[in-house]
């Protein structure tokens, strides 16, 4: 076993240009308003289960995120993942989102709010306020503001109606009631924009004397026990202004500090329980108004810049600040007594005051966007919400430095009770001064895919953009001896590789998918609504010249019987002859024969396996629900042995399932998308996932549908089949949970599941999830058979090694054996400097990995081997038998592309 070690060559690849897109906007879901009559106030005592996370980008897209946590209220190193992405118009921009439920009576029973539930609303600079369907992934309805430009949206307590503020000055009320959006009516004008919204605090709504006959049908109408009283705008003329909801008018206009000659943007605002009104302006300046007097209370400099965002503490006791001084500010109520305050006998005074606690610099760049969760809904004292204290609430924050940061936000009064939990493991304490906070690595693709895609035969790197794509060849590796391997470095320009390919396309929506096949002369991609299918062919100087195949659309709508030809996921096979497509509108996976020089593109089959609901409920597949088409759902049996008869664990009954897309009546559909696809070595099987967790497998040779895998517990992130034992699949879940599956028996084998039961902590607890998962395509049965798996009593079977890796860390482990008592073995940082090998001046890198190291090491095998020195990464895959691409995009390179972050030099600060 000592003699067992593998050395893989390494293309470290810098020069894909991936630019992310900054954060624009971030939104968690409301709370349920609780019941003035007390009957479901059991809610609000109990911390709320972490809720999914939207993400707004400036490239147009909607990020869909949704918490790791085994349980709603259990900790997530991972914290939030991209469940789904909603793809935009190209090109748009996202700068305002907003959540609402569809039905708030639904909520109250939830413990977490479910998407079906939700209702999500962006506007993005202009005059149209876009709602979004979320199940379907596409823009549902949009309605034009009537005002110009919206510069912010707000929606009520009560998730009834959705507040715009306009460029002519004007708050637009939208009602949201049975599902629709349509305008109420319009408050009071003013002359200057409304760059900012919040509501008062709603009021618990007076009993009618005819509302007294009817109380046996309104007991449970929550809906109508609340009322809005009135609102508050930040504007761009150096004031708020208090509306009042019943009459429209102008009640008051509170001024702000303003030097000459030039006008006081308020771009935030918000409102507490007790009326009182938060605002940040563009001074920098963070101020407390009286609800009554509209007169100052309190003012503070807490940034040296614009404040462009604030959220309220879930208690109400904290205010969050940020801005373009990349610092996340926070205030806090502390309770004095009344002889420091000393009170004018006029004016009743609070018996306490917000201080300036803390301040902290979570980003690098201008910081656009904040929310926290648990989310604060601004209630009269009486009906506040009051949370325990023993789960620390998590502020998000985003910005042009295009990364989400989380932070534990944690009071320091908190601590007095007791321990306190930090939802995200990454420190003992809480607090949001002390704690550490974690920064979400962006992804290039949607939903924590990759944007970057390889041909291995042809050594073609492709990587997608919103509308375009490039693709570079990687000069192949030449040996010099078979001890000394490496590159030579005249092989190519710039060190190894050469740009073959630019194209930027006519597209409808950003970039969904691509691919590019393993003989480089096939390349798809798709936006939401139309799928292009180009022929490549190599000139003479080595470039590539695309052909677009300009039938390709006309046969897919034939195919559909759908004018939408858009794809979500798509893959070729690896001898180049079929591309697998999996619409995004419909969720149709279809098999489509790319043929010859002398016959077009046809489509081999389609499957409707995933918009089917026979067999699904509430998330999980059933076993033995099964109707007239059930067969495409039948689930697989977890049998206990390798020996067990397969025929009964799934049905193969195919030919009843592979409908037309009228033949599914719509009781039995369900709406999901496709995000995962992958093929096996041999060309044999077709495994597919969708945002619902579901796992289907097609086997490509006889052109059916195979079996589908039992619901998981996570969103999929990482799907491929061994190229050892290419009826072998292997999936990697958000949370760093692992699966292994035998399609050809339709079972999880048996010898996997030491590993599967029994991963080890560090590598489940890693704060970036897999991303994807490779195989050494020189990986063969029999060879180093007995390495490591004698103590498990399976010396036959083959070396199953598996490369996962996520954005900052590559990790490899045999399945077939445990984690083993060394895994993540701690070694010191001397050593470790010593053991890692620096990349030389041309970037390429000989990376070692040891299956066992000396005598110690034959005793206690060390699985999991894990290298940290590459990040953050975009795409890791083999090339060839025992040479690895990795392609990094570092985040300093990203940045100093973008606008110098602001910064103003202190005399004689270090």
């Amino acid at each position: 076993m000592a003699e067992s070690s593998s050395t893989l060559a390494v293309h470290r690849c810098r020069f894909v240009d991936f630019a992310p897109s900054a954060v624009t906007a971030l939104c968690f879901p409301p709370l349920p308003l609780p019941s003035v009559k007390g009957k479901k106030a059991a809610n609000s005592n109990t911390f709320p289960g972490f809720g999914p996370l939207v993400v707004g980008r400036a490239n147009g897209n909607i990020e869909l995120c949704e918490w790791t946590g085994s349980s709603p209220r259990s900790q997530a190193p991972q914290a939030w993942v991209v469940r789904k992405t909603l793809v935009g118009p190209y090109p748009s921009k996202v700068e305002s989102l907003a959540l609402t439920f569809r039905s708030p009576r639904k909520a109250a029973q939830e413990e977490i709010p479910s998407w079906s539930n939700l209702r999500l609303f962006s506007a993005g600079g202009g005059s149209e306020l876009v709602e979004w369907d979320i199940e379907k992934g596409c823009i549902k309805r949009t309605l034009s503001s009537q005002g110009g430009p919206i510069w912010s949206i707000s929606p009520n307590p009560a998730s009834t109606i959705l507040a715009l503020g306009c460029e002519d000055g004007s708050v637009r009320l939208v009602s949201l009631l049975y599902d629709e959006l349509a305008h109420l009516r319009r408050l009071d004008r003013v002359k200057s924009r409304i760059l900012s919204i919040a509501w008062g605090p709603p009021v618990p709504r007076q009993k009618k004397a005819q509302a007294t006959t009817a109380e046996s049908d309104s007991d449970d109408d929550d809906d109508d026990e609340w009322s809005d009283s009135w609102l508050v705008t930040g504007c761009s003329d150096s004031s708020l202004r208090k509306l009042d909801y019943a009459t429209g008018r102008v009640l008051d206009r509170m001024g702000t500090d303003k030097i000459r000659g030039e006008r006081t943007l308020v771009w935030a605002v918000g409102v507490l329980g007790d009326g009182s009104i938060v605002s940040g302006d563009s001074m920098g300046n963070v101020k407390f108004w009286d609800p009554k007097t509209c007169t100052q209370l309190q003012s503070f400099q807490g940034h040296a810049a614009d404040v462009l965002c604030l959220t309220i503490g879930p208690d109400g006791t904290a205010v969050y600040t940020s801005g373009v001084d990349q610092k996340v500010t926070q205030f806090s109520y502390v309770k004095t007594s009344r002889a420091e305050v000393n009170p004018s006998p006029l004016v009743p005074r609070s018996s306490g005051r917000w201080v300036q606690t803390c301040s902290r610099r979570l980003h690098s760049h201008d910081v656009r966007a904040l929310a926290i969760w648990p989310p604060y809904t601004p209630l009269p004292p009486a009906h506040q919400r009051h949370f325990p204290v023993d789960v620390a609430p998590v502020l998000a924050s985003g910005g042009l430095d295009m990364s989400v940061v989380v932070t534990p936000a944690a009071l320091p009064t908190a601590t007095l009770a007791g321990k306190v939990t930090n939802p995200l493991a990454t420190s003992t304490t809480a607090t949001f001064e002390e704690a550490y906070h974690r920064r979400l690595a962006y992804t290039s693709g949607p939903a924590s895919s990759s944007a970057v895609h390889l041909a291995k035969k042809a050594r073609l790197l492709m990587c997608t953009r919103e509308a375009g794509l490039t693709v570079w060849r990687i000069a192949a590796r030449q040996q010099k001896s078979e001890e000394d391997a490496d590159w030579d470095a005249s092989s190519g320009p710039d060190g190894g590789y050469e740009r073959v390919l630019d194209m930027d396309l006519n597209v409808q929506t950003n970039l969904v998918a691509g691919a590019i096949s393993d003989d480089g002369k096939w390349i798809a991609v798709a936006d939401w609504y139309e799928t292009k299918l180009f022929q490549l062919t190599e000139e003479k100087n080595g470039d590539l010249k695309p052909r677009r195949i300009r039938t390709f659309a006309s046969i897919l709508q034939s195919q559909l019987q759908s004018t939408s030809t858009g794809a979500s996921s798509l893959v070729f096979t690896p001898d180049s002859s079929k591309l697998v497509l999996a619409t995004s509108t419909t969720a149709i996976v279809l098999i489509i024969d790319l043929g010859t020089v002398d016959r077009p593109p046809r489509v081999l089959r389609k499957f409707e396996q995933h918009r089917l609901r026979e067999g699904y409920l509430n998330d999980r597949v059933i076993k033995g629900r099964k109707g007239a088409s059930a067969g495409a759902d039948g689930d697989v049996d977890m049998a206990e042995d390798d020996q067990a008869d397969p025929s009964g664990s799934a049905s193969d009954s195919d030919s009843d399932t592979d409908t037309d897309s009228d033949s599914v009546e719509a009781s039995k559909r369900v709406r999901t998308t496709i995000t995962r696809t992958a093929v096996s070595p041999d060309g044999q099987w077709l495994a597919t996932a969708d945002d619902r967790r579901r796992t289907h497998v097609f086997n490509l040779d006889a052109v059916q549908h195979h079996c589908a895998l039992p619901s998981l517990p996570r969103a999929i992130h990482a799907l491929a089949f061994d190229t050892s034992a290419p009826s072998t699949l292997v999936l990697g879940l958000a949370d760093n949970a692992l699966e292994v599956y035998d399609v050809e028996a339709r079972q999880f084998p048996r010898w996997a599941r030491p590993l599967v039961q029994g991963l080890p902590q560090r590598f489940t607890r890693l704060h970036d999830p897999v991303l994807g998962v490779a195989f050494d395509p020189g990986a063969r049965p029999g060879t180093g058979a007995s390495a490591g798996s004698g103590e498990e009593g399976a010396p036959h079977l083959p070396p199953r090694t598996a490369l996962f890796w996520g954005a900052t860390w590559l990790c490899k482990v045999n399945l077939a054996e445990r984690a083993g008592p060394g895994a993540f073995e701690k070694r010191r940082r001397g050593k470790r400097k010593a053991m890692d090998p620096p990349p030389n001046a041309n970037g390429r890198v000989e990376v070692q990995v040891d299956d066992g190291a000396g005598e110690q090491q034959q005793q206690h095998p060390r699985n999991f081997k894990l290298v940290t020195h590459y990040r953050p990464l975009l795409f890791v895959d083999f090339v060839a038998p025992g040479e690895l691409v990795v392609v990094e995009r570092p985040l300093v390179d990203v940045l100093a592309k973008l606008p110098p972050a602001y910064f103003k030099p202190k005399y004689g600060a270090s």
